[in-house]
């Protein structure tokens, strides 16, 4: 890789990269500005981070990291133009060489501010593929279009999550010229086969150590249809009585009344597992899977959940939504979304095939990751996007 000391004519100063984002709260685009901060080459890049929305979780993991994050204090759902001069305020104050805005009203606020103090190259970040019009905000669906409009003058590259968000925006609007996809990265020495993780994670469900268990790593949110995933469990419980259902994330709790509401007609409250949201134990939790599943219906990008599963050598059942598709390959089975039917019989396929039967599929989806999505090669790529940045500032 080339030397940005060649690209600039600097002496030993690392380049100062400032990240601006839409919120630190936890989500898969949050967590995946962490994984790449804490593997980004501190000797090259110094990079500092605002958050447009209050601080969130994901800012205490950031500054652990010895990297100051900033708030400018937007409250959520609320437009408030004044951030956008609060922002280039603060570009006066300590101008960095570049900024990677991440998410949708970052790249508005972010470029907008980048272009009154100017000089001061931008890479915008895609997130997302399509949206939704039910549960997708109107000021959201705004920012888009107002996006879109702009993407011609305010940024310099446009960097998208997934091909299928580069399809989507550019059919939107966007300028593709400038369009680049840098897939999310996993962190192969986190998500890893665990043997081990088994037994204990049995236990705390109160099944049996030989009974199978397909699960899914979410949020309650219309987007990730658990509706569907649960029509699929009552369907599959018809031939398999002996599976049971592990579910975690926000709100995926028996306070829930709606979800429980879905379980409880499905007769599937004794089969059914529901974890709440766990943080460091993920990598366990997911290791213990005999399948993996994702019963999103629309709006992914590049699913995280789904290479953390292959990482861990868990094939995967997924639908056919954001990038699902092109992450699985051949190392699992995909489904059309909304279809519990097609979800409930792939998930029938896979349990029929055995441990025995599912082994090389695992290890075939962990190779899979290692060759396109590890961590480290992503984080390469971003820097190699940073060099680029720096050598057009410097032109």
């Amino acid at each position: 890789m080339t030397d940005p000391m060649s690209l600039t004519g600097r002496t030993n100063k690392p380049h100062s990269v400032l990240y601006v984002i839409t919120g630190l709260f936890r989500g898969g685009a949050e967590l995946m500005l962490y994984r790449l901060l804490s593997r980004l080459d501190r000797t090259r890049f110094t990079p500092q981070v605002v958050s447009l929305l209050d601080h969130g979780p994901v800012s205490r993991k950031i500054q652990a990291l010895g990297i100051p994050v900033r708030s400018l204090g937007m409250k959520r759902g609320i437009p408030n133009p004044a951030v956008v001069l609060r922002l280039a305020g603060w570009l006066r104050q300590d101008p960095p060489d570049m900024m990677q805005t991440w998410m949708y009203h970052a790249d508005l606020v972010g470029g907008l501010a980048a272009q009154l103090v100017g000089n001061i190259p931008v890479a915008w970040g895609i997130r997302h593929s399509d949206l939704n019009s039910e549960t997708s905000s109107s000021l959201t669906h705004l920012t888009v279009k107002t996006c879109a409009i702009l993407s011609r003058w305010l940024p310099d590259r446009i960097v998208c999550c997934s091909e299928a968000s580069r399809q989507v925006h550019t059919a939107l609007g966007y300028a593709a010229e400038k369009m680049v996809v840098i897939p999310n990265g996993c962190d192969m020495e986190t998500f890893r086969p665990n043997s081990g993780a088994r037994a204990p994670v049995r236990k705390e469900l109160v099944v049996s150590e030989d009974a199978p268990v397909i699960g899914m790593v979410a949020r309650f949110d219309p987007q990730k249809d658990h509706h569907t995933f649960i029509r699929a469990a009552q369907l599959l419980h018809r031939d398999r009585p002996d599976a049971y259902f592990l579910l975690c994330g926000n709100e995926m709790t028996w306070e829930n009344q709606e979800l429980a509401r879905w379980i409880d007609e499905a007769g599937l409250r004794t089969r059914c597992h529901l974890l709440g949201r766990r943080d460091d134990d993920i990598p366990n939790l997911t290791a213990a899977l005999d399948i993996a599943s994702l019963s999103s219906a629309y709006g992914e990008g590049f699913p995280n959940v789904v290479s953390e599963a292959m990482s861990c050598g868990v094939p995967c059942v997924v639908t056919d939504v954001g990038d699902a598709a092109l992450i699985v390959g051949q190392t699992g089975i995909v489904v059309p979304p909304r279809n519990p039917e097609a979800l409930a019989a792939a998930w029938r396929t896979m349990l029929e095939m055995g441990c025995e039967g599912r082994r090389p599929m695992g290890i075939a989806a962990r190779q899979r990751i290692k060759e396109r999505f590890d961590i480290a090669e992503i984080t390469g790529r971003y820097e190699h996007l940073f060099e680029e940045l720096a050598l057009g500032a410097r032109a």
